[in-house]
C-alpha cells in the first residue's frame, strides 16, 4: 500500500478529468482510501490471536471488490431513485482501481488482483528496500495524511467552502505531523511494540481522513 495521505492526494488530482456529477468525485477520493481499511481485519486478527494470512492487500484490493461496490452503489440509487447514489458507487469503484494502481507502481509488495482468485501481482519483485527506508515508510503514512489535510483545509479557505470544519482539520494536520516527528524517533529507537502503537495511531489516522473528507464534501465536490 502506498501513504493513505497520497491516496487521497491522488483522488483529488483526478477533477480535472472527471465530469461534474453529485458525489462522483468524493467517491473517488473515499475509493482511494477505502482498501487500506482491511488492516482493520489484520488488527482484530492480531489481538485475537487469529491468522492475518490473507487479510491485507486481497479481498479490497481486488477486481471483484471495484465491480461489487459499483454494483451494489447501483442498484441502491435504482431502488431508492437517487442517481447520486450511483454517482458514489462509480467513483468508489474509480478510486479503489486507482488505489489498486497506484499500490502496484510504487510500492514493494503485491496485490492480490483477481481474490478470492490466487492472483497475487507484484511490479517489485525481487526488490527489497534498505531496512532504513523500510522503517521509515511507516511513519510517513502521518506526514502525507498531514498534507491532505492540510490541502483541505487550505482549498477550504480559498473556496470559502465547509469554513466552521477548516478548525478542526487544522488541528489534526498538526497531530499528524507530531505523530510523524514521534514516530520516525521510535521507529528507530524502540526495541519492541512499535507496530502495536503504529498499527493503532494508523487506524484512527485512516478513520480520521475518511470523516474529514465526508465532512469536507462541498470543499471536494467545488474543487
Amino acid at each position: 500500500m502506498a501513504q493513505a495521505g497520497i491516496h487521497g492526494l491522488v483522488g483529488v488530482a483526478v477533477r480535472r478529468w472527471t465530469p461534474t456529477r453529485k458525489l462522483l468525485l468524493l467517491g473517488i477520493v473515499l475509493g482511494n482510501l477505502l482498501p487500506d481499511a482491511d488492516n482493520l481485519a489484520v488488527a482484530v486478527a492480531t489481538v485475537t490471536g487469529g491468522s492475518t494470512e490473507g487479510l491485507h492487500r486481497t479481498f479490497t484490493h481486488s477486481l471483484f471488490f471495484v465491480l461489487a461496490l459499483v454494483i451494489v452503489f447501483w442498484l441502491v440509487g435504482m431502488v431508492a431513485k437517487r442517481p447520486s447514489y450511483t454517482n458514489l458507487g462509480l467513483g468508489l469503484g474509480i478510486g479503489v482501481l486507482m488505489h489498486i494502481l497506484l499500490d502496484l507502481v510504487i510500492w514493494f509488495n503485491g496485490v492480490e488482483i483477481l481474490w478470492p482468485l490466487s492472483s497475487w501481482v507484484n511490479f517489485w519483485e525481487g526488490v527489497t528496500p534498505p531496512e532504513w527506508f523500510a522503517k521509515l515508510l511507516m511513519p510517513l503514512e502521518m506526514l502525507f495524511l498531514a498534507a491532505y489535510f492540510y490541502w483541505l483545509g487550505q482549498t477550504a479557505q480559498r473556496q470559502g467552502t465547509n469554513l466552521n470544519r477548516v478548525k478542526g482539520v487544522k488541528v489534526w494536520t498538526a497531530v499528524q505531523l507530531i505523530l510523524f516527528l514521534i514516530l520516525t524517533i521510535l521507529v528507530y529507537t524502540l526495541k519492541s511494540g512499535f507496530m502495536t502503537i503504529y498499527g493503532a495511531l494508523y487506524l484512527l489516522s485512516l478513520g480520521v481522513a475518511a470523516v474529514l473528507t465526508v465532512q469536507m464534501r462541498q470543499t471536494i465536490e467545488n474543487f
